[in-house]
């Protein structure tokens, strides 16, 4: 039993109350203020998140009771008219009177395209990975992954394989011709990098050759006749070409380059929600003190690679001459947003004055501003690794519906903004179009945000499972395969793009893209999702600091200010085409059906398995053709939303679900077979795990929203407590 500690008539944690302890000392705050002014926030604030909550319910309950009466596919106009009607949708903005204003927004967000990486805030390690994965190499990004062919001669072996170096090489040099080409000749024929008055000498077998432009050279490292490191700029980002003879793929080269440094992870969002497994205040206080850590600059893990052990602290910024012989720097880290949780779930890290859980999305703003104070302050002076410049902190706000709940995240960060005495809007929101009544609402939502908006992102995974929870008893929905191909994704991908543009936000704020799901699958990252700056997106998740490297490819072949332009006189989406339900067209036949049955069945098994019993809120889980998949509560959400659909619409019956879940289990039971701490679900089908999975579908009409964290959470914490028991 977790000891409490009572102050202001709070019932603390005592891990939360000794974490706030240490970082109200280190803010110069007074203690006892600051329970106290936690305990009135918390007073004027719940009973607004209960409203808002109710109005959710109230909402649904009215949606359903229109499709219990109009069954099937809808006429647009009586569907319109039906959620205007019950105030799902509001009247909507002109488009030329909402302009968002944000100020004190760092240049990564508000200039620079690039990618975006999501990791999971609890894991220590992850967290020191992102924060350095500002730059990347090119090179081992190839070379380790299948963007580089994997087969014969350039197969992946035990020791180097020169040919595939070679390929790798040959990659990164038509890389160089096309951002920084020559006058003359190409990049794959350099004997020599100098630098002289006229800037970048390169030196060719036909002889001496210079930049197509010039400009394009920032500065160097090292002497000008022989430099370390040529820096570069292209599309707003940065990239180093790295000189050593002597270095091992050097002494290959002829130019003696050995690498390519690109600019990566121009942000990263540190996650508290959908890839953690936070269940209590323990495991509250573990992100939390890991955001004061990064804030502060001082995180570092230890970390065993290659046979050795070293600590991984946070990178420097990178240091370079410029051409007229300044000191220069370049930003070393990416730049952090850290992402609270939604406005459902409560915490028993407090108890309020009423014994009552407190909601969490509460407690997440305070704690992590709390976190955030000497960065805010210091405004790039608050620690030799300040995270924001402007004093800025940035937070990524989930799973809100409608601008209610926009206008409420706002009023929340203003009062905790007085109860830190920060300045006013130092903490910046950004807002996730994932859930339907915030889509259709868009430019409703940006407009009560406008001061302080930094980043809307389109997330299809929580969108879809939104998007079939709504219409549940519409009818059934089409196999999830077939669900990018729907019209209704198109024109909320677009719309997304549009509003935001039409809004103001180039310039000020991101427009962001969803994640790629399938880490291991490099070769197909680069074809495919090159296709979210060419929408006009500034940046998109990714899995890895490796994918970001490779990402930061396509800002490189899509100047997306020049592409937001010519977007800029579209013709927006209708909401009707948003609005267009899902439905399946044709009746699936029995094999269809099942393979649909196993391959979310399979799915939600593999993902639950390791959250319930180990905690995992986010990993590569492997799907039931063994692909690794990065899955967490979002494609969960969606896999069991989908089951229940096809349950309550009698495509699959209970039967074949439960005979589905115990065959899937001993797959996903032998897909684990190498974890050691892993707990085998079959042939009993009662541990926790099993019955966390079954619950998520069997109950899955009647979760709010479709979310999966209230069964989620409360069979983790009954795991924990079956952990404490056995030791």
């Amino acid at each position: 039993m977790t000891k409490r500690i009572e102050a202001a008539g709070l019932s603390i944690a005592e891990p939360l109350y000794d974490f706030a302890a240490e970082a109200v000392a280190l803010a110069g705050l007074d203690a006892d203020r600051f329970w106290a002014d936690v305990a009135s926030l918390l007073r004027d604030f719940t009973p607004r998140n209960v409203e808002l909550l109710r109005v959710r319910d109230d909402l649904q309950s009215l949606i359903d009771d229109f499709h219990r009466e109009n069954p099937g596919s809808v006429d647009a106009d009586t569907y319109l008219a039906v959620l205007r009607e019950i105030g799902y949708l509001v009247d909507e903005p002109a488009a030329d009177a909402v302009t968002v204003t944000t100020e004190g927004v760092d240049d990564e967000i508000r200039l620079q395209s690039g990618p975006q990486l999501v990791v999971p805030l609890l894991n220590r390690r992850f967290a020191a990975n992102a924060v350095n994965a500002r730059w990347g190499s090119l090179y081992d990004a190839l070379y380790g992954t299948d963007a580089i062919d994997r087969t014969g001669d350039l197969a992946v072996g035990a020791e180097y394989n020169p040919l595939r170096g070679a390929a790798v090489v040959a990659a990164a040099r038509a890389f160089l011709d096309e951002t920084i080409p020559l006058e003359a000749g190409s990049h794959a024929d350099v004997l020599s990098y100098s630098i002289d008055d006229g800037g970048l000498n390169v030196e060719l077998p036909s002889g001496p050759a210079r930049l197509a432009d010039g400009a394009a050279l920032l500065g160097y490292r090292g002497e000008v006749a022989a430099p370390e490191a040529l820096v570069f700029g292209h599309h707003g980002l940065h990239f180093e070409v790295l000189v050593d003879h002597e270095h091992p793929i050097g002494q290959t080269d002829s130019a003696g380059v050995f690498d390519v440094l690109l600019e990566s992870a121009v942000t990263t969002i540190m996650d508290l929600e959908d890839s953690v497994a936070a269940v209590d205040a323990e495991d509250k206080v573990v992100g939390y003190r890991n955001w004061l850590e990064l804030m502060s600059g001082t995180l570092s893990e230890e970390v065993s690679k290659g046979g050795r052990t070293f600590v991984r602290g946070m990178n420097a910024d990178r240091q370079y001459t410029t051409l007229d012989a300044r000191a220069a720097t370049l930003r070393g880290r990416s730049l952090l947003f850290i992402r609270n949780v939604g406005h459902l779930m409560t915490s028993d890290a407090i108890l309020d004055e009423n014994g009552d859980e407190v909601f969490e999305g509460i407690l997440d703003a305070i704690m992590t501003a709390l976190g955030s104070v000497g960065d805010i302050r210091g405004a790039g002076a608050g620690s030799a690794l300040p995270n924001s410049l402007t004093g800025s902190m940035y937070i990524v706000k989930p799973k809100m519906h409608g601008p209610a709940e926009v206008a409420f995240t706002v009023d929340l960060f203003a009062q905790v903004e007085r109860l830190l005495e920060l300045p006013e809007r130092s903490i910046k929101l950004g807002i996730m179009d994932e859930e339907r009544r915030t889509s259709v609402n868009l430019r409703a939502c940006i407009q009560a945000a406008a001061d302080r908006i930094v980043f809307i992102n389109t997330g299809f995974l929580d969108r879809t499972g939104d998007e079939i929870h709504t219409s549940m008893l519409a009818g059934a929905f089409v196999r999830k395969s077939e669900m990018k191909s729907q019209p209704w994704i198109a024109a909320y991908e677009a719309s997304n793009v549009d509003i935001g543009i039409a809004s103001g936000l180039p310039g000020r704020a991101q427009i962001g893209k969803g994640m790629w799901a399938m880490p291991d699958l490099m070769a197909d990252m680069l074809e495919q999702k090159i296709q979210h700056p060419l929408a006009g997106a500034t940046t998109a998740w990714v899995p890895s600091p490796t994918a970001a490297t490779l990402h930061a490819l396509h800002y490189h072949r899509v100047d997306v200010p020049t592409v937001q332009q010519e977007l800029s006189s579209r013709t927006p989406a209708e909401v009707t085409e948003i609005l267009r339900i899902p439905l399946a067209t044709r009746e699936y036949d029995a094999s269809e059906r099942q393979a649909e049955l196993d391959n979310n069945v399979q799915g939600i098994l593999g993902y639950v398995v390791r959250w319930v019993d180990q905690g995992i809120g986010c990993s590569k889980v492997p799907d039931i053709h063994d692909v690794a998949l990065m899955e967490d509560r979002a494609t969960c959400r969606i896999s069991s939303q989908h089951v229940a659909n096809w349950l309550l619409h009698g495509l699959v019956t209970s039967e074949q679900v439960d005979e589905s879940l115990r065959r899937m289990a001993a797959i996903v039971d032998g897909q684990n077979a190498g974890d050691a701490l892993y707990l085998q679900m079959a042939p009993d089908f009662d541990g926790l795990a099993f019955l966390a999975a079954r619950a998520l579908i069997v109950e899955g009409t009647t979760q709010p929203s479709g979310y999966t964290e209230p069964i989620l959470h409360r069979t983790r914490r009954a795991a924990k407590a079956r952990e404490a028991q056995l030791v």
